[in-house]
């Protein structure tokens, strides 16, 4: 009776939280989710990216300069484009090496920034370890890539952590979202499970300035044991995923 009263109890404390929070994602937020101007390939993963929460949770506003590391289809790209409005700008970020060997790889992001509903964003091309923003950035991110960084060779993600410190402003915040793998993992799990271990993901980004200024379990499940890869079976999209927010000293 009392596990069921104590588990009751969470449930409805987890339950307000998520209320209190979606309360808390701003307008340009929501109508950025929205927009009737996303691909329906992309609004149907909704459910499981949450976007409009983890958005507001990185705190992304108008006016705010983004870089979308590896930016995939463009799923958040279009998002950002909404939110950071006219006086923004977001830059959908590929790796220069690959470019040089399928320029075709850059062909959506090439189409996506010459779409006049998204005219804020800019095609940039730059290798994650040695990346340059044309400007000072307020927000740098990346999501479910971290992983794949950590294939690149040893010392290449903190090499690009300590790249992404430079090119953020004061006070700029770096969000990393990826796939969890077992605890003291390390990067055993990147190229078998396309995971990776939180904490050594906090430990590099730590190593290379930032500290950690908050994390959301809004795409946690404690249902993944993180024994299969992110892409198996029923775990396909519903796989227990961190949220960091790293902060880049004010001064």
């Amino acid at each position: 009776m009392h596990r069921f009263i104590a588990t009751t109890a969470l449930v409805s404390t987890l339950l307000l939280g998520t209320a209190a929070f979606a309360a808390d994602i701003p307008p340009a937020v929501k109508a950025a989710v929205a927009d009737k101007g996303r691909p329906e390939a992309d609004t149907s993963r909704d459910a499981n990216r949450k976007p409009a929460e983890v958005v507001a949770f990185a705190g992304i506003k108008a006016g705010d300069k983004v870089a979308d590391i590896s930016p995939g289809g463009g799923y958040f790209t279009r998002i950002f484009s909404k939110v950071v409005g006219g006086k923004g700008k977001v830059y959908a970020v590929l790796a220069a090496s690959t470019l040089a060997t399928r320029p075709e790889a850059g062909d959506g992001m090439k189409a996506l920034a010459a779409d006049a509903q998204y005219g804020n964003i800019v095609f940039h091309a730059a290798d994650y370890d040695k990346f340059a923003a044309p400007e000072p950035l307020d927000v740098a991110w990346t999501s479910d890539n971290y992983h794949d960084f950590n294939n690149r060779g040893e010392g290449y993600t903190l090499a690009m952590d300590k790249a992404v410190f430079a090119a953020l402003k004061p006070g700029g915040v770096f969000i990393v979202i990826d796939h969890a793998a077992e605890k003291g993992s390390g990067g055993r799990d990147t190229k078998t499970l396309h995971r990776v271990d939180p904490d050594l993901v906090k430990a590099e980004a730590m190593a290379a300035g930032f500290t950690l200024d908050a994390e959301s379990n809004v795409l946690a499940n404690p249902a993944d044991d993180h024994k299969v890869g992110n892409t198996d079976g029923n775990i396909r999209g519903k796989t227990d995923q961190f949220v960091f927010k790293f902060k880049k000293p004010a001064r």
